[in-house]
């Protein structure tokens, strides 16, 4: 069946509509200066775009599309409208089963900004990993974006640019708790987290524990806990934590880090 015929659209419109489109894609990015260096795209011209007085080149589109992971419908319909490839957790199959869970994470249960997380390293058992991933919503999904340590790659001889350190995923409301989903570029390596709210805290804090896909290993452990802290609006603990993250000790651990994280010992 034949999809109904729009009317042609002026370039003025399709500008427009792909400016429109590239400013909402853009929002999750803190700085444009930033976005323009990672696309290779030069900040006059990336603004050019953005204001709709101009259109990219064929390659800088199929650039700009790949890095947001949308296609090149992006010239004609408003982005919140493209459909998103799958459909897994919302379509028909899974909508009743892991649906609500997606859908009832509201602000309140678990608020929307930066947080600091902690944990035993998986690959130096004598550290831990101290990072920030920021918590956001987008038509209703509450999604997890960060980064893994540039020392805990480098350790493991991986590369260290932000591609391959980049992890994604989303989260779900169970119970008294939260779960996310992760994975890195390509589903390289995922794991499934899950959080509870420490009483007293002002719902600042969360504990729980991480696993990671992997195989069983008389060495390596699968299994370790994790804490989250919500930083909120408080760019002194956020920039603190930027330049620390990576591989920490344990004397670098509050007490009551130490404590919710079990430093000596073992997880069940």
């Amino acid at each position: 069946m034949s999809q109904p015929s729009q009317p042609d659209r002026s370039p003025a419109e399709l500008r427009n509509m792909f400016g429109a489109n590239l400013r909402q894609l853009a929002r999750d990015y803190p700085s444009i200066s930033e976005l323009s260096r990672r696309l290779g795209i030069n900040r006059t011209q990336f603004n050019r775009y953005l204001t709709g007085e101009s259109f990219p080149r064929p390659d800088v589109l199929d650039r700009i599309c790949n890095f947001f992971d949308v296609d090149a419908r992006i010239l004609l319909d408003p982005v919140a409208q493209l459909s998103c490839k799958g459909q897994i957790l919302q379509g028909p199959f899974l909508n009743d089963f892991l649906g609500p869970g997606v859908t009832n994470m509201t602000e309140a249960f678990f608020p929307s900004g930066l947080y600091q997380f902690l944990r035993r390293s998986f690959v130096r058992t004598d550290r831990y990993i101290l990072g920030l991933v920021r918590v956001f919503r987008s038509e209703g999904i509450t999604y997890i974006r960060g980064y893994e340590a540039k020392s805990a790659m480098r350790y493991q001889g991986l590369p260290v640019d932000a591609k391959s350190r980049e992890f994604r995923g989303y989260a779900s409301a169970y119970d008294d708790g939260v779960a996310f989903t992760l994975a890195r570029r390509g589903g390289r390596t995922s794991s499934f987290n899950y959080l509870a709210n420490v009483p007293a805290m002002e719902a600042n804090v969360w504990a729980g524990y991480v696993a990671r896909t992997s195989r069983e290993s008389e060495t390596a452990d699968r299994v370790t806990r994790m804490v989250y802290e919500y930083l909120g609006q408080n760019h002194g603990v956020i920039l603190r934590t930027a330049r620390r993250a990576g591989f920490v000790e344990q004397h670098e651990l509050s007490p009551f880090q130490q404590r919710l994280l079990g430093v000596g010992s073992r997880f069940r």
